[in-house]
């Protein structure tokens, strides 16, 4: 969602914030600002909309020497996207910039106004740097009052404030919303809400475990953690490599990161495979015993991708499985048992409603696993096993290969529990494995393929709604496919299982309603396609996605013949992930930052 990025150096400080911020744009904003403190004096530039709005502001700022300084893209949750509103905020010479909610914020400034403060932004982070400004008239000195700050805040938040009384300190907090520091080779500190910002400046990372504050100078890094007690930082390596962070060519990140997943989806596999079993060397077999029911949660396209896992789960370990959407599982007061193990899915291992329902899982003593896309993420650090899902860096907001590597993940963790449970045999997880073993080769995209779906995307331009529709695991995919056309074209679209579009939604049938059917041959094809006949016989229009032709079908994306309807679900997802994307930059919009939406959604 929202990112930070700060730097406290002798370089040039306002090309290392803005070349930060770029590299935080995948995750969506509306605004976007930076605060530098230099020789005593502040310089502090806002913009709304896109960065380069910012650029333009900057363009004839210049610093001379040691400066420190911090910058935010933020996605608005109190207060419209406005230049007031954006970050950073500022007291009376300090500067803050915060990602995450303030619960108390009202409480907080209703104590603050009645003292005499003004406010100019609508935001809850205004509130801290007030806060500290307060703190700042008793207390002995800087840190002083900003301890006391963080303290006097409840919520989630990653917090970097800076301010005259101390010029060349950066303080900084973190609790429920992620923020790293990195050093380089000269010393100089870097602080950011993920990797990316730091790939190409820092040697060596240090990430932040909820709870911890402290500050940074030119000469060292003082942490505490929740308690007050002093830790040392603890770093590791970065990686150099930004390639994947480029386009390499294509028109968008999202179109790249859909021709990707070939190459992602073998990462996925590897070493995760013998010739009749699937090997997680990454967990305890242990994990596994005294468990009688397997509970998802997950949010948006995690959501889906835990759907699927919901009827592979079944169908291959034969175990009781469910799936809770994380933003409603945690305030409804659920039963939890401990013979369950809890299972939560994230991208980016940030995500704020599934992250509470972990801590929701751990505190009522389940085994807890994660599948994940970002190693030393807040929920790869809480739960008891982890499954990374290799997908690599992925800027488009609309997630594509974050959703097909969390799907194989999960086809494979059916097979390894099916082992465990007895419930296939041998011979019959040998076959599945060499399945698993041709997804790769399924989900390349075929130029001819693709130039089918370019042509055919001039049709889907207008009408009043799109049904995804699919029968088993598919509906999950039909799912997923109405999310993808609605988050990046803006046009109305629903997934539903086939059989259910007799009751109610075939009311809608009518030429201007676009059907999307989704007809594997190797599951339940007669049944979808009668019930795709019942929408051609009320004059929906009819795109059929399948090996076979289907004459009641206005148009017809034709896939291959394929073995399984594991394989025919891969090559199905790349078809509804492009048709999404075609109508998409037909209509005009920017792919890979639709607009209202955010890559990691780290507040409720």
């Amino acid at each position: 969602m929202c990112g930070i990025v700060g730097y406290l150096g002798e370089k040039n400080i306002k090309e290392i914030l803005l070349e930060g911020l770029k590299e935080l744009e995948y995750r969506g904003y509306d605004s976007a600002g930076i605060a530098v403190l230099n020789n005593g004096e502040f310089s502090n530039f806002k913009a709304v909309g896109k960065l380069i709005n910012l650029e333009e502001k900057t363009k004839n700022f210049t610093t001379d020497g040691f400066a420190i300084g911090i910058g935010h893209t933020r996605w608005a949750t109190h207060g419209k996207p406005t230049e007031l509103n954006a970050h950073p905020h500022l007291g009376e010479s300090s500067y803050v910039v915060h990602n995450g909610i303030i619960e108390n914020y009202a409480e907080l400034k209703k104590e603050l106004i009645a003292e005499g403060v003004t406010f100019l932004s609508q935001t809850d982070t205004e509130v801290i740097v007030h806060q500290f400004e307060k703190n700042l008239k008793s207390a002995k000195n800087a840190f002083e009052a900003f301890e006391k700050t963080i303290k006097e805040l409840e919520g989630a938040y990653a917090i970097l404030l800076v301010t005259k009384e101390e010029d060349g300190t950066i303080f900084f907090a973190k609790n429920g919303s992620p923020m790293l520091v990195g050093i380089d080779s000269d010393g100089d500190k870097y602080f950011a809400s993920s990797d990316t910002p730091l790939i190409g400046h820092c040697s060596d990372v240090s990430y932040f475990d909820d709870g911890d504050y402290g500050y940074v100078t030119k000469e060292s890094i003082t942490i505490f953690d929740k308690d007050g007690h002093t830790k040392q930082p603890r770093f590791q390596k970065l990686s150099t490599n930004k390639l994947s962070a480029q386009k390499d060519g294509y028109r968008f990140f999202m179109e790249k990161e859909i021709y990707e997943q070939s190459d992602v989806i073998t990462d996925t596999l590897l070493g995760r495979l013998s010739h009749d079993e699937v090997v997680f060397e990454e967990l305890e077999s242990s994990l596994f015993d005294n468990i009688n029911e397997i509970k998802f949660c997950a949010c948006g396209t995690s959501y889906h991708s835990a759907l699927v896992a919901s009827y592979m789960f079944e169908r291959y370990a034969k175990i009781k499985t469910s799936v809770e959407v994380a933003s409603e599982f945690r305030y409804r007061e659920p039963i939890m048992t401990k013979d369950t193990l809890f299972i939560v899915i994230s991208q980016s291992g940030e995500t704020a409603d599934t992250l509470e329902t972990l801590k929701m899982a751990k505190a009522a003593g389940l085994k807890t696993l994660v599948v994940c896309n970002v190693d030393n993420s807040s929920m790869v650090r809480l739960a008891d096993a982890t499954i990374l899902t290799r997908a690599g860096v992925e800027k488009g907001v609309a997630s594509t290969k974050a959703f097909a590597t969390q799907v194989v993940v999960f086809w494979m963790l059916s097979l390894y529990l099916s082992k465990h449970n007895s419930t296939l045999s041998t011979e019959e997880i040998a076959q599945q494995v060499q399945l698993l073993r041709e997804v790769p080769a399924s989900v390349k995209v075929e130029d001819a393929m693709h130039e089918r779906i370019k042509r055919l995307s001039k049709r889907y331009l207008h009408g009043h709604g799109f049904f995804f529709i699919g029968r088993d695991l598919f509906y999950p995919l039909a799912l997923e496919g109405a999310l993808k056309l609605k988050e990046i074209s803006y046009l109305h679209a629903e997934g539903y299982p086939s059989g259910e579009m007799k009751h109610g939604p075939i009311a809608l049938a009518d030429p201007e309603l676009f059907t999307i059917a989704l007809l594997p041959e190797h599951l339940l094809y007669e049944k979808s396609k009668s019930n795709v006949e019942e929408l051609s016989a009320r004059d929906s229009t009819i795109c059929a996605i399948s090996p076979l032709e289907f004459d009641k079908a206005d148009d017809y994306i034709q896939t291959k013949k394929q073995k399984s309807y594991m394989l025919e679900f891969f090559e199905m997802m790349v078809v509804v992930q492009l048709l999404s994307l075609e109508i998409s930059v037909r209509l005009g919009n920017d792919v890979d930052m639709p607009r209202n939406l955010a890559k990691s959604v780290t507040v409720e």
